[in-house]
């Protein structure tokens, strides 16, 4: 999982306990943008795979529009790699464990919301959010909500102009999937 932030996104997907008998789960964060982060995952996995899949995950963020499409285009053409990308950003993911929503937002929106729904203030590189969205909001809801913002948006629309939306679920959905049997899972709400 090659991640565009350096902190919040491996952050959250270190929280998930896949067996290294299952699968071994290589996070990176980088704090570089769209185009480069698949460049430089590319490179990685020349380097130190072939891994069986490999998952950029990137925020529309203010990135040009183009650079944003082109990422995610580039991701599509290639054999193994998957994008887990949001419009506007990761928060969105985040969010979507209270509420759904499909009008865009901007970044102190994100935290002003979810503050109110986490109790307490929302900081970006919290390490404490994943437990907190895990008990507070519901994973269910959010996989349903990404999947009604991903189906709202016509596919002949460019990525960039599709906002709000997220693909974070589908990542989320392929490590559940991985997990032992012997971790809790949660909820189903």
């Amino acid at each position: 999982i090659y991640c565009e932030g350096k902190k919040t996104e491996p952050l959250y997907f270190r929280q998930f306990r896949i067996q290294p008998t299952v699968r071994e789960l290589v996070i990176r964060g980088e704090g570089t943008n769209t185009l480069k982060l698949v460049e430089e995952a590319t490179l990685l996995d020349a380097m130190e795979g072939p891994f069986d899949e490999v998952w950029c995950v990137f925020d529309r963020d203010s990135f040009p529009s183009a650079n944003f499409d082109n990422a995610i285009r580039k991701i599509e053409s290639m054999n193994r790699f998957f994008a887990a990308y949001s419009n506007e950003a990761f928060e969105l993911w985040f969010l979507l464990h209270f509420e759904f929503f499909d009008s865009a937002l901007n970044r102190e929106q994100y935290k002003e919301k979810l503050s109110r729904h986490l109790g307490r203030r929302y900081e970006k590189n919290d390490q404490a959010v994943y437990t907190l969205i895990q008990t507070k909001g519901s994973e269910t809801r959010a996989i349903a909500g990404a999947e009604r913002l991903l189906t709202s948006h016509p596919p002949q629309k460019a990525f960039a102009e599709r906002c709000p939306v997220t693909t974070v679920h589908l990542l989320v959905q392929k490590l559940r999937s991985w997990e032992a049997a012997s971790f809790p899972k949660p909820d189903v709400v």
